[in-house]
């Protein structure tokens, strides 16, 4: 069937992929929006830590050269900020900015990120340059935990999701299924509908009245064809019987040159094709309409033996050598001149297509009938059980011989089926 897969595996594969193409450009898209959120919030703090200590310096009350000897032990007890004088002229507007440097109070040599506050303010009526400076390295923090949350959830979304979707897809598609495995079993020889359950679902409600409806046809159409072709045969069944006579009559004649001998042979031969056409497609007829019974217990090696007596001749002259394996003597309820004709025509289209001297193989065993027959290059699959197919170059091949075995295949649900190995063509047939 090729690369195939279910429906509803469909939209769940094509969300995980969305979802997890978001999840993977969401990282970037958080780091910036927390980056961004932390840095408003650590410039929020280095303006509070500013505005404290200039409230701090404004309660003492000292002179500058205390003043000066406090800034010193200030800027040794208080990592992180400087304070220092600076002359009247030098004043300008606070400014901020991240710088990456080593820490000063750590032997590790790597470098963090710091968010800086630089701002001039007075003292005494004396101007003084503070710097505040907060790590911002959380954030790498913040972002990490943020992420392992984020990929939990989506994990827990993609689980709940599958497992809800089949919960719900199970009753959702209920209707579907049923129709579907009613379309795998109708069969249209049966002339019967198919009843599909009523659904409250409209697509499928609507898909089951278009599908009744072609399904009402098709059978209208396959019982007008049906009657039509047993009526057609029936109605050439006398013309072709009375042709045969004149024909077999005209041969009888002494006054026939060699020439008129040669024609009356060349119509006999398509003639005598077309009886036996006639004839098949009258037993298809009868198959379909189930008019053979069944009532008989059948011994398929008795059939087979009796069958390869019937096709000695044949086998004898074309030099076929005949291998034989028969195990667990099947026996079934059958209708036996169904049997004999499914036999004859496996047996007649392995000799037909084997070469003269080559090699035929019958096998019975475990409710498997195989015939085999030796062969250079494998038939044409496609169609090989449809009527009218000929795959010799005989002109008295009807074509319909597999059809028909085809037919009664079907007739009693067996399984045929054709494979091509190790240079030997093989009909088995499933009972």
């Amino acid at each position: 069937m090729g690369n195939v897969s279910k429906l509803l595996n469909k939209p769940l594969k094509a969300f995980t992929l969305y979802a997890l193409i978001i999840l993977v450009c969401s990282i970037p898209v958080y780091f910036l929006v927390v980056d961004f959120i932390w840095q408003q919030e650590l410039d929020e703090h280095n303006q509070i830590v500013k505005e404290r200590i200039v409230e701090n310096f404004k309660l003492i009350k000292t002179s500058d050269e205390e003043l000066g000897k406090t800034l010193v032990l200030w800027n040794i007890l208080q990592p992180g900020t400087k304070l220092i004088k600076v002359d009247e002229n030098v004043i300008k507007k606070d400014s901020v900015y991240t710088i990456t440097k080593a820490s000063n109070y750590t032997n590790d040599a790597q470098k963090d990120r710091f968010r800086v506050l630089e701002s001039y303010l007075k003292i005494n009526k004396k101007n003084y340059f503070l710097s505040v400076e907060t790590n911002v390295e959380e954030a790498d923090e913040t972002l990490l935990a943020i992420a392992i949350v984020t990929f939990i959830f989506f994990s827990l979304l993609v689980v709940g999701f599958v497992l809800l979707n089949k919960r719900i897809s199970k009753k959702i598609w209920l209707p579907f299924q049923n129709t579907l495995e009613k379309l795998k079993n109708f069969d249209l020889s049966t002339h019967k509908s198919i009843e599909f359950i009523k659904t409250d679902i409209e697509e499928f409600e609507q898909l089951n009245q278009e599908l009744s409806k072609l399904i009402l046809k098709n059978i209208s159409v396959f019982d007008q064809q049906k009657v039509f072709l047993e009526n057609a045969s029936h109605e050439l069944q006398t013309p072709l019987a009375v042709l045969k006579s004149k024909i077999d009559s005209l041969l009888q004649s002494k006054n026939l040159s060699s020439d008129q001998l040669d024609l009356i042979n060349q119509i006999n031969v398509p003639l005598a094709r077309a009886s036996r056409i006639n004839k098949n497609l009258l037993l298809l007829s009868k198959i379909e309409n189930h008019q053979f019974e069944d009532k008989e217990v059948i011994n398929f090696e008795s059939v087979l033996t009796d069958s390869l007596t019937l096709l000695e001749d044949y086998i004898i002259d074309k030099q076929l050598s005949i291998s034989q394996s028969f195990e667990n003597n099947d026996q079934l309820l059958t209708n036996k001149v169904l049997i004999e004709v499914l036999v004859n025509n496996l047996l007649i289209n392995s000799i037909k297509h084997t070469e003269n001297g080559g090699k035929i193989v019958i096998e019975l065993k475990n409710g498997i009938l195989i015939v085999k027959n030796s062969g250079i290059t494998p038939l044409n699959h496609e169609g090989m059980f449809n009527r009218f197919l000929i795959n010799s170059n005989e002109p008295s091949n009807s074509g319909l011989g597999l059809a028909i075995v085809k037919e009664i295949a079907n007739r009693y649900h067996w399984k045929i089926a054709y494979d091509f190995k190790n240079q030997m063509h093989q009909f088995s047939v499933v009972f």
